[in-house]
């Protein structure tokens, strides 16, 4: 009898993605579990220290200790690290640290790079990285000298750390602050809401973490000359304008007319921008109306675009579902945008999505209501926050039981890495038929 020949069962791309963010998550939950990342000195209990590490990992922002007050430099500053490796990916990290120590990056390697940042394709992949990585460094560096002056002045040596922290943390749509005091936690930049500066420059640093590292190099490449932009880049851009002006004018007449014009209009335009998966906030979020609230809900979920440091759905998704639909009111067979047609194939994946994050939001808000007790609007702000991997807060998450929690950390982590990243995973062994079944028609809306 001959010797049966095994044949090595090789990780998918998606299934190492996968498998990246749960390690990296489990080490820096152990990490936060030591003694000295706690300014206490004690051992933090696993529960908080794998929901911190979660949240940094998954760019989130969404914490049940004040960042600040709880933990110490060594805590933050391993934070801070989970955060920097969320925000680029762990693929990327892994495959920086392999061009550094001089290794020759394979092709199974080159294609999960691909799909880490959502790449058109695998040629000149390792090239675009370096891009990206050269380009990270310089904007964390140019927003930290940017606002370390106003830090400086107000917190002394100690606001060059926390300009560095709140650089890294507003460019990686991350959410965490260093802002909270013993009297006072959980206070995220509300400090600094009638400051336009500080303002405009941490804007300045999501809404460039979070239109996607292709979109830069368009911007970079073609400068001005916007007609030769790739077509998703143009469509980012569009939808990411539209999703922040529209919503900074409700909520300039809707929830903030009592305050002064200044601090009114930049309170508006930051409320807006922080709901691409920010996190940050300048203002009391529990104190909006209803209206003002469900359009957070909404905008948590659409999230930043592909590519990027930020989660949701993708602002892509959001364009390709009206694109859609604008063309089933005008009886066009396709979707288009900028004289290009849309693979069908594009829309089923869109409408996929939604369901999913949709599902996810509800499902786990009703859960959670269920458990705690609580109103159900006040938990689709929390649940959405989390699969949007926002990190903006009715200021109920610190007060959950474990359970919730959980669920809070599952949506983090699809959020962050994408349902059909977990499902492609999961199914990676079904192969594809090739045959289809009897055609039959079925009548809808």
């Amino acid at each position: 009898m001959g010797k049966a020949i095994k044949k090595r069962k090789r990780l998918t791309s998606f299934q190492i993605i996968l498998l990246g963010f749960v390690g990296v998550i489990l080490i820096g939950a152990l990490i936060l579990m030591l003694p000295f990342s706690s300014k206490s000195g004690t051992v933090t209990p696993f529960n908080q220290a794998l929901f911190t590490a979660t949240s940094a990992v998954c760019v989130t922002g969404l914490v049940v200790q004040d960042t600040a007050t709880y933990w110490s430099g060594f805590g933050q500053a391993a934070i801070l690290l989970m955060i920097q490796i969320g925000g680029l990916g762990v693929i990327t990290m892994a495959a920086i640290f392999a061009l550094l120590s001089g290794k020759k990056i394979s092709f199974s390697q080159r294609s999960t790079m691909q799909n880490a940042i959502s790449a058109p394709s695998v040629g000149g992949i390792v090239k675009l990285t370096g891009f990206v990585v050269r380009g990270t460094i310089i904007i964390e560096l140019a927003g930290a000298a940017l606002m370390m002056p106003v830090f400086i002045s107000d917190y002394g040596a100690k606001g060059i750390w926390m300009a560095f922290f709140h650089s890294i943390s507003a460019f990686c749509n991350a959410g965490f602050d260093l802002m909270g005091q013993p009297d006072s936690k959980f206070a995220s930049m509300t400090a600094y809401s009638s400051h336009p500066y500080i303002n405009a420059v941490l804007m300045l640093l999501i809404v460039i973490g979070g239109i996607g590292f292709l979109v830069w190099r368009d911007i970079v490449v073609n400068k001005f000359r916007i007609k030769r932009y790739r077509m998703q880049s143009k469509v980012v851009l569009l939808t990411s304008a539209v999703l922040v002006v529209v919503p900074a004018v409700l909520f300039f007449f809707n929830d903030f007319a009592k305050l002064p014009m200044g601090e009114r209009i930049v309170g508006s335009l930051f409320q807006s921008v922080t709901t691409r998966t920010a996190g940050f906030n300048t203002l009391d979020l529990a104190s909006m109306t209803r209206i003002g609230q469900a359009v957070f809900i909404v905008l948590m979920l659409i999230g930043g675009s592909p590519g990027s440091t930020a989660g949701g759905m993708k602002t892509t998704t959001v364009a390709v579902l009206i694109s859609n639909a604008v063309a089933c009111f005008s009886r066009k067979e396709d979707s288009e945008f900028f004289g290009r047609r849309i693979e069908s194939g594009v829309v089923k994946t869109a409408s996929t999505i939604l369901l999913m994050y949709v599902t996810l939001c509800f499902s786990g808000a009703a859960v959670i209501s269920a458990a705690e007790k609580l109103p159900l609007g006040v938990c689709l702000f929390e649940t959405a926050s989390a699969v949007g991997t926002v990190g903006l807060t009715l200021g109920i998450t610190p007060k959950l039981g474990v359970l919730a929690q959980i669920i809070l950390m599952v949506l983090m982590f699809l959020g962050r890495v994408g349902g059909l990243t977990v499902i492609y995973a999961a199914i990676s062994g079904t192969s594809r038929k090739l045959s289809k079944l009897p055609l039959e028609n079925i009548t809808v809306g």
